[in-house]
């Protein structure tokens, strides 16, 4: 019976896992879409959109059972009701990654071309995120779930310089104004999906220290 327990435990890392690839490559075609004009790049984000909608129902489908039928109590329970709240977030991060998807359709009938360092430093670093903060979750690691909540001040940084430079390019008339309200709004997603992977970041603490609060006091209780 415990056998049979760990695997299906193990099961719902592998489904995090493959939840957090396709929304990953979601952001990255996004991003590719918006930087370099590779619009071609966005005819696969339905097939993945559609994928993480019905990977979040696994795997809620698969946390109900393991509550269910094992009745898991203290670091468990808490593992499980994580996953439960993480795939929530998992699954937003696919919603904005459509959302700059439409961006870059407008910016490319725009015909303007986006410089590509700013915006692909923020999309490179929330990206990242999203990535330590499901490594964190599998691993059971502390420490890359701590990673993630620091480099949130980063995205948040670049978030302001990317800002500043669209307003700066708008008084210049460097940026025309339609674009650059787009662009500031793709911005603002990116910004949005690093706060969603520290959300991330805070259920992995909580499923192993059973609280959420400051980085700064976690500690890992048995």
């Amino acid at each position: 019976m415990r056998e049979y327990y760990d695997l299906q435990l193990n099961e719902l890392n592998n489904q995090i896992i493959e939840m957090g690839s396709l929304v990953e490559k979601s952001v990255a075609y996004s991003t590719k879409a918006l930087v370099e004009c590779e619009i071609e790049k966005l005819e696969k984000l339905p097939k993945y959109e559609k994928a993480v909608n019905k990977k979040e129902k696994e795997i809620e489908g698969l946390c109900v059972n393991l509550i269910m039928h094992n009745q898991p109590v203290a670091k468990d329970l808490r593992f499980i009701s994580a996953a439960l709240k993480m795939v929530t977030d998992i699954e937003r991060i696919g919603d904005l990654a459509e959302d700059i998807a439409e961006i870059a359709k407008l910016v490319a009938a725009a015909d303007y071309k986006v410089k590509a360092d700013s915006f692909s430093k923020i999309a490179n670093t929330a990206v990242k995120m999203v990535n330590l903060g499901i490594d964190a979750f599998v691993a059971r690691d502390l420490e890359l779930a701590q990673k993630v909540a620091e480099m949130d001040n980063i995205v948040d940084q670049l978030f302001i310089e990317v800002r500043e430079k669209l307003v700066s390019g708008l008084k210049t008339g460097e940026f025309p104004s339609e674009p650059a309200l787009d662009l500031f709004l793709a911005v603002k997603y990116y910004e949005r999906i690093g706060d969603h992977a520290v959300n991330i970041a805070e259920w992995v603490a909580y499923s192993l220290t059973g609280k959420i609060e400051n980085y700064d006091d976690f500690g890992i209780d048995d």
